[in-house]
């Protein structure tokens, strides 16, 4: 019998990696904030949740001083289409006093989407894979540290990109035992 005459629809349930990082207020009450309120998401679940890492801020050149990051990498599961989950972590984002007025500028919150399956898309309100994460150890690090076998899509095996950039201490990440998140 076909779905239609069955009354039930096929749900999608997508498999995805996202990075957290912040660096203003208090930043691991900050990202258990983030995770909080994915998890608060109906129709997603966290998979998995990576070590917690500080890493120096990525400045554009003559940008102000900021203070250093904290940044997580997390597996969720949902039946939110890309577009949606988008839409979810921006309301996050904002509902945690993140503004977006200088690229790359001090924040109390950031979620980026790393990818979704394996889809590619250039889409410029969401580029899946994530467009430079294969070039930043505060990404690829703390994922590596959770799922040592994972890979980037389009790009290749996260141990194999991390090693490219000299390990996570070559581009300023460390792993702080001492900080701990928790999956609610």
């Amino acid at each position: 019998m076909s779905e239609a005459a069955t009354g039930e629809s096929a749900v999608r349930v997508h498999t995805a990696v996202l990075a957290i990082g912040g660096n203003l207020g208090d930043r691991l009450a900050n990202l258990q904030s983030a995770i909080d309120s994915l998890a608060d998401t109906p129709t997603l679940a966290i998979a998995w949740l990576s070590p917690v890492y500080e890493t120096a801020p990525l400045l554009a050149e003559g940008a102000d001083p900021q203070d250093d990051y904290l940044n997580a990498v997390l597996g969720v599961t949902s039946a939110l289409p890309p577009d949606m989950l988008l839409m979810r972590t921006q309301a996050i984002e904002e509902a945690l006093g993140r503004t977006r007025k200088i690229h790359w500028g001090a924040r109390t919150i950031d979620i980026d989407i790393v990818q979704v399956d394996d889809l590619v898309s250039d889409d410029p309100e969401l580029t899946l894979p994530h467009p430079r994460a294969a070039q930043r150890a505060f990404v690829l690090a703390p994922w590596h540290d959770a799922r040592p076998d994972d890979v980037l899509t389009g790009a290749g095996p996260i141990a194999d990109l991390l090693a490219a950039l000299g390990g996570a201490a070559a581009q300023g990440a460390a792993r702080r035992d001492d900080l701990e998140l928790l999956l609610p």
